[in-house]
Order: structure tokens, then C-alpha cells, then sequence
């Protein structure tokens, strides 16, 4: 008599092989194949860059290097004659006054139009609408129109300065007392739609009931200012500092566009500096020294705003 066998329900379809470790192996592959290619264009696109940007500035690259494949090696020679340069120090400190101007100025005018439209009236979307503009248009041609603005001699703002009685022949891009200034003026402009975006969605996400509780106490607007919403942004204001410093410290093309680092180098930045010794004078190795010093700055801000980032989890 032959007795049935019967295959007990949820069995391993395969004998000696446990079913939940059979996947496990695969697994890491599989996520190794999600983050491969992320991985490949960071190290094609960013890595090597870096990496030849460190190297070309231990090299005596010149124009004659992209026929005949040779830059020897000099050393420190390209890091001493860029340090050596008195522009140099003068660029470093023009990025230093720029980016903590332009910073200072986009995140307070920023912060105050969020604040501002954060009340319910009339034409709230459209005026919020109107105001992205600046940042929707490329910075080439803002530069270039801001450039027919500020002119001395043609400019809208000198007439407009002229026609209410007042000084209407401001040298505003061709002083080196101005230039500078101007520029920072026009990168606040810039950026202010940028920063006015970020902390107003920052402010919808503050709890309404702290601002009750404060009405309850008490408490007056500035008060409730200081003691409410700003610790409640703090998180949305580093974000929009660290931002801000990544793209204004590096800027190029509004400065050229305005003044082309002139007059008298009262505009030279790093940027435009790396620009000039790459693209101008054509010595490639002092270009990359400077670019390296840009990225080393750029690390050092990161280092410090992710260290504070822990502090604040903890």
C-alpha cells in the first residue's frame, strides 16, 4: 500500500537552502547597483576635476602643454608667486567683504519680506510672484542691465538722482570707493528672492501655538520675534547661510559683467582672479592655486557648519 506524500504549506521550495538567505546575499549587490551610478558621476565630474586642479597647480602648465602633453613639475613655485602677488591679498580680502556683505544683506531684506508676507492681503501670491524675477533671470544679464543702470553719465539711477535734486553724477562702477560697493548692491538684489522663498516656507512651519502662548504672556511683536521664531528657523537659517556663502563666494560672472574686476582691481575677488591667471595671462598652474584655495575655504565653512549641525542634534 503506498502512502501519498504531502508537501507541507510554506515548505522551501528547495531542500537545505533556507529561503530568507538567499536574498541577504543579494542584497548588496543590489544596493551597491542603486548608488553605483551616483557614484561614478561624482568621481567623473568632481573627483577628477580636484584631483587635476591639485595637481596642475604643482606644474608649470602653459599653452604649449595642450600640444605637447608636457608641464613638468616646479613645486611650490606656483603656490610662493601667488602669494607673493600683492592682488592676491587684495582679491582674498575683496571675496571676504563681498560674501559677508552680500550675505548680511540678502538674509535680513530676505527675513523681512517673509516676515511680511506671511500676512494675509490683496496681491499677496502675485507681489510674492514679481519678486522671484531677480533670481529667475540669469546673472549675466542682470549684471548687464544693472551695468546701464549704474552708469555714470546715461545711467537710469544718476538721472532719476539728477531729476529729485540730487547728485546725479555718482560714479558708481568706475570709482574704486564704489565699485565695490555696487556690485555687493547688485548681488543683494540678486539673492534677496532666494532667501525670501526659504525662510517663508521656514515660517509656515513655526507651530501657531507658540504665538498664542507668547499673546498670552504678554509678550511684545520684537519679543515675540526674538524669543519665537528665530529659534524655530535656526535650522532653515543655516541652510540658507550655507547656501548663500557656497554661491557668493565663487561668483564670477555678475562681477565681470559689472566691471570685469576694475576699476584699479577694486573688484578682483578670487573668482575673478583664478579667471585672469587661467584665461588671461594664461598661466594655468597660478589658476589652479587659486582655485585651490577657494575650495579650501569652501571645505573649512563646511567643516564648521556640520560640526554645529552635530552640536545641535546632540
Amino acid at each position: 500500500m503506498t502512502t501519498p506524500t504531502v508537501t507541507a504549506r510554506g515548505a522551501a521550495p528547495t531542500a537545505g537552502v533556507p529561503a530568507a538567505t538567499r536574498p541577504r546575499h543579494r542584497r548588496p549587490l543590489a544596493q551597491w547597483g542603486f548608488v553605483a551610478p551616483a557614484v561614478l558621476f561624482m568621481l567623473l565630474f568632481f573627483g577628477y576635476p580636484l584631483v587635476r586642479n591639485v595637481v596642475m597647480s604643482f606644474q608649470h602648465y602653459t599653452p604649449k602643454t595642450f600640444f605637447t602633453g608636457e608641464a613638468p613639475l616646479n613645486g611650490f613655485d606656483n603656490w610662493s608667486a601667488v602669494f607673493r602677488d600683492a592682488l592676491f591679498g587684495k582679491a582674498l580680502w575683496h571675496t571676504l567683504v563681498f560674501t559677508a556683505g552680500s550675505l548680511l544683506g540678502q538674509f535680513c531684506a530676505g527675513l523681512a519680506l517673509a516676515v511680511f508676507f506671511t500676512r494675509r492681503f490683496p496681491l499677496n501670491g502675485v507681489l510674492r510672484s514679481l519678486i522671484l524675477l531677480p533670481w529667475l533671470v540669469p546673472m549675466v544679464v542682470s549684471g548687464i542691465v544693472w551695468r546701464r543702470i549704474l552708469d555714470q553719465d546715461t545711467g537710469v539711477l544718476n538721472s532719476f538722482l539728477d531729476a529729485i535734486g540730487l547728485d546725479g553724477h555718482t560714479p558708481w562702477l568706475t570709482s574704486p570707493h564704489m565699485a565695490l560697493l555696487s556690485v555687493i548692491l547688485v548681488n543683494i538684489w540678486i539673492g534677496i528672492p532666494f532667501n525670501m522663498v526659504i525662510l517663508y516656507g521656514g515660517l509656515q512651519e513655526v507651530p501657531r501655538e507658540l504665538y498664542e502662548a507668547a499673546a498670552l504672556d504678554g509678550a511684545s511683536g520684537w519679543r515675540t520675534f526674538r524669543s519665537v521664531t528665530l529659534p524655530t528657523l535656526r535650522p532653515v537659517i543655516t541652510v540658507v547661510l550655507v547656501l548663500g556663502f557656497m554661491s557668493t563666494v565663487k561668483i564670477l560672472d555678475l562681477i565681470l559683467a559689472l566691471t570685469d574686476g576694475g576699476p584699479a582691481d577694486a573688484t578682483q575677488t578670487l573668482g575673478t582672479l583664478t579667471y585672469q591667471n587661467s584665461f588671461v595671462r594664461l598661466d594655468f598652474g597660478a589658476g589652479a592655486v587659486v582655485g585651490n584655495v577657494l575650495i579650501l575655504i569652501s571645505a573649512v565653512f563646511a567643516v564648521f557648519y556640520l560640526r554645529a549641525n552635530r552640536t545641535e542634534g546632540k
